[in-house]
């Protein structure tokens, strides 16, 4: 079988890397934390995430970025978007040209507004790359949950073996060729998701999640399509599939710190009390900017980027998105 790496101990990698390593591939993990390494290694466990879940032998772990893609046919990018450019720049040392980059990072670059496709082709022009996005915990994946995703690419005959290559009876993968659609749909859904979380947090009801949901849903159809998506696409598994999982599951980190930003703490602390990467606060500042750019209207991204960036009371804003001008609901 050929030998799959993924770049990034985290725990959705960690879940690829089970489901794969079922399917008896060669599974290798890179990731710079070297308690990461030296746990999967020794006890086949990855215990930061996974406390109680063993691993299957086949799968391993590399400290050196080199060694552990030497040889791989798939290269998995299992790292929050803002780490892309750093880590397909420290790959340009090692990688081949029929190495296939995947990326499960849902995002766009701050400062540039580049989806993460853009990136890998920017800084690995000669390698293809695959999109891998859609409703999906890896606490569920790692148990074998059934759940269904979306894989995309500029050259859909990669996608296709993608497809391929995680499909399995409990994980079934779609192909669509709206490669903008799929991203921008995936980076999105982390700003309402944060939003949804605060809703929870100030003790709103299903009336408030439900209303910001369905109106979050417009904002992801308004940039996505100013930005070139079909708006079929969002209607789908990276747009509303993305969206409900992350705004109503307690596995969704972007809802737990909105939570917590609800109950009173900062974005910062809400953050560190998560202890993983939350998205959604680096999406809402770059969709701000871009939606500013572009002139798109996004009342939820505008009202939670004042929340979060400008030190808006929090009762203020909500008020603020509730007392706008009387608008038709299909305007």
């Amino acid at each position: 079988m050929a030998k799959v790496t993924f770049i990034g101990g985290g725990s959705f990698g960690t879940a690829l890397a089970i489901l794969l390593a079922g399917k008896s591939y060669d599974v290798n993990v890179w990731d710079r934390n070297k308690d990461i390494i030296d746990d999967i290694n020794i006890n086949k466990r990855n215990s930061k995430f996974f406390k109680d879940l063993s691993l299957p032998q086949n799968i391993s772990a590399v400290y050196d970025m080199g060694e552990a893609i030497n040889g791989a046919k798939y290269i998995v990018l299992s790292v929050p978007s803002f780490a892309i450019r750093e880590v397909c720049m420290k790959l340009k040392s090692w990688v081949k040209d029929d190495q296939i980059i995947i990326s499960t990072a849902k995002g766009i670059e701050e400062g540039t507004n580049l989806r993460l496709s853009e990136i890998i082709n920017e800084v690995l022009p000669n390698n293809p790359a695959v999109i891998l996005s859609g409703p999906t915990h890896a606490e569920e994946v790692s148990i074998n949950m059934p759940t269904t995703v979306v894989v995309s690419s500029k050259q859909m005959e990669f996608a296709y073996i993608v497809q391929d290559l995680f499909t399995t009876k409990n994980f079934r993968v779609y192909t669509n060729d709206d490669l903008i659609g799929i991203e921008i749909g995936g980076a999105v859904k982390n700003i309402i998701a944060l939003a949804a979380g605060i809703c929870d947090g100030l003790g709103y009801g299903d009336n408030s999640k439900a209303a910001l949901m369905t109106r979050g849903m417009s904002e992801i159809i308004r940039i996505g399509t100013k930005l070139g998506g079909n708006q079929e696409t969002f209607y789908g598994l990276t747009g509303m599939g993305d969206l409900i999982v992350t705004c109503t599951s307690m596995h969704s980190r972007n809802r737990r710190a909105g939570i917590l930003i609800g109950q009173g703490l900062s974005a910062k602390e809400a953050c560190d009390k998560v202890g993983m990467v939350v998205e959604g606060v680096k999406a809402c500042e770059a969709f701000y900017e871009l939606k500013e750019k572009l002139d798109v209207y996004m009342p939820i991204t505008d009202t939670l980027y004042k929340l979060l960036f400008t030190d808006k009371d929090i009762k203020a804003v909500v008020m603020d998105l509730m007392v706008r001008e009387k608008k038709n609901e299909m305007h």
